[in-house]
């Protein structure tokens, strides 16, 4: 079934259609760039087709973490005799393989988030700071860090489907109404490095550990 899906970015509005049906959750990297590598790593298997990290992300390591391929790439085009080159991601221009989209904002640890917002950009991040919408199949999912306490309560106020966010460095799944608010957990300061992933087709979530052996 495909989903008919458009992004919009406070402030800042564009609209996007693309087949949609599990989502990875992840937040709190505090930097740490081989955890989050391990947690994208980890969604992608579970099956995760788009990925968003709910903020302190703490470095441009991290964001280079998050830049990730499908897990099975299509095919390559034939290549020409042109020499080929590599853009910001690696990858060569011309090359039919893709990365996952992935979503982010920033939290309150993330001081240089100016920075950090335009090399997301130039990895072909969507940078949707301080809170993301995205409208899927007539339903609504918000995201935010969550450290702003007046965004939250008017991002609940508007009654979405889901509302995610992180900086508690717990999970969480429960219902405000007809909200469904979610927490995937942390990937620092926490017992257990946590992320989530949530299937948008039955509405079915699943929280998975990280592990970092």
């Amino acid at each position: 079934m495909g989903w008919d899906l458009s992004a919009t970015m406070v402030g800042s509005y564009s609209d996007q259609e693309t087949a949609l049906a599990k989502i990875g959750l992840l937040s709190d990297s505090h930097g740490r760039a081989s955890t989050t590598q391990a947690a994208v790593t980890a969604l992608i298997e579970l099956g995760a087709d788009r990925l968003i990290h709910l903020g302190d992300i703490g470095s441009h390591e991290v964001i280079d973490a998050l830049v990730a391929p499908p897990l099975t790439p299509p095919l390559a085009p034939p290549q020409s005799n042109a020499q080929s080159h590599e853009n910001v991601t690696g990858q060569a221009s011309g090359s039919a393989v893709s990365q996952i989209p992935c979503h982010l904002v920033f939290g309150n640890v993330d001081w240089d988030h100016d920075s950090l917002a335009r090399y997301a950009s130039q990895l072909d991040l969507s940078v949707d700071h301080p809170v993301g919408r995205l409208t899927i199949d007539g339903r609504t999912l918000v995201f935010m860090h969550g450290h702003d306490t007046q965004a939250f309560d008017q991002a609940l106020a508007d009654q979405p489907t889901w509302l995610m966010h992180g900086h508690s460095h717990q999970m969480v799944d429960r219902m405000h109404g007809n909200t469904r608010i979610i927490n995937p957990g942390a990937l620092f300061r926490a017992r257990s490095y946590t992320v989530a992933l949530l299937n948008t087709a039955d509405d079915s979530l699943h929280f998975h550990t990280v592990s970092t052996s």
